[in-house]
C-alpha cells in the first residue's frame, strides 16, 4: 500500500481539502485532482455508486495523486471491509453513535486478532497479490496508512462525543451538521442556536482531546471550519458547480 499522504498531512496539522462525489465517475476525481485538491469522498451512502465503481474511481484517485476515501452505505463492518479492499485510502463510517460503533468501525478496517476485516488474496488493495513482502508486508501497511474517519452526526453521538473520542485507532472525528441539525429536531437547519452550540462543543472536546476533527465546508464557510480547529475538510460537486455557473452566468448576463 501507497503511503497516505493526506494522512501525513493531516498529523502534521495541516488542513486536508477534499470534495465530495455522490455519482459514479472517475473523470470527476481525475478533474478533482487536477484542481488541487487533496482528496475525494466516493458517498456509497447517498449517492449512486457501486463497489465496481468504488474500484475505478479509487484508482483514478491513485492516477491523479489524491487519497480516495469511501463513505459505505451503512456502519456495518461488511460494508466498511468492502470498501477497503476496493484499494480505498480510508472510510468515513456514517452513524457511529457510541463508542462499540467506532470501535467496530476500526476493527473492520485494521487487520490483527479478533479484526473484523477479512484478509483476502488478491484484493486491489493487496496489489492483486503481487506487492514485495506478501501479505505480512500488505497488512502492516495498510494499519498504517489506512484512515479510519467516524460521524458524529445524532444527538446520542453528541452526547457520547467523550467516549466516542477516547477509542484508539479512529483517525478523524467528523461532525455532520446535517443530520444532526435533524436528530435535534431542527432539520435541514444546522445554524440553529442549539445545533450550532453542539457542533462547537464538540469540536472543542476533540482538540482538547489532541485528536482530529471534521467537517464540510463551502467557499463562504471554509475559513470559519480551520479557524474552529477542524482539519478534515470537505465540500460537494453540486457547490462547485453552483459557484463556476454563477460566476460564467452572471458575467454573460449582467444585471
Amino acid at each position: 500500500m501507497k503511503p497516505n499522504a493526506m494522512k501525513a498531512k493531516l498529523l502534521a496539522g495541516e488542513p486536508a481539502l477534499g470534495c465530495s462525489v455522490m455519482i459514479p465517475s472517475p473523470h470527476v476525481v481525475e478533474m478533482l485532482g487536477a484542481l488541487g485538491f487533496d482528496w475525494v469522498l466516493i458517498d456509497c451512502e447517498h449517492g449512486t455508486i457501486s463497489l465496481e465503481s468504488v474500484e475505478l474511481m479509487a484508482m483514478a484517485a491513485d492516477a491523479a495523486g489524491i487519497t480516495a476515501i469511501a463513505r459505505p452505505p451503512t456502519n456495518r463492518h461488511e460494508d466498511i471491509s468492502r470498501m477497503m479492499d476496493r484499494g480505498v485510502g480510508g472510510v468515513q463510517v456514517p452513524h457511529v453513535n457510541t463508542a462499540e460503533d467506532a470501535r467496530r468501525a476500526v476493527s473492520a478496517v485494521r487487520f490483527g486478532p479478533g479484526a473484523l476485516r477479512g484478509l483476502a488474496a488478491g484484493t486491489r488493495a493487496e496489489s492483486y497479490g503481487y506487492g514485495p513482502g506478501g501479505q505480512a508486508a500488505f497488512a502492516e501497511a495498510s494499519n498504517a496508512e489506512s484512515l479510519v474517519i467516524v460521524q458524529l452526526e445524532h444527538e446520542e453521538a453528541i452526547r457520547n462525543a467523550d467516549a466516542i473520542i477516547a477509542v484508539e485507532g479512529v483517525d478523524v472525528f467528523f461532525i455532520g451538521p446535517s443530520d444532526l441539525s435533524q436528530s435535534m429536531g431542527h432539520p435541514g437547519e444546522p445554524g440553529a442556536a442549539p445545533v450550532r452550540a453542539a457542533i462547537e462543543a464538540t469540536l472543542a472536546k476533540i482538540r482538547a482531546a489532541g485528536r482530529i476533527a471534521g467537517h464540510p465546508a463551502s467557499a463562504g464557510t471554509v475559513q470559519g471550519v480551520i479557524e474552529a480547529g477542524a482539519l478534515y475538510i470537505y465540500t460537494h460537486v453540486p457547490r462547485l458547480l453552483e459557484a463556476g455557473a454563477k460566476g460564467f452566468l452572471n458575467a454573460a448576463r449582467p444585471a
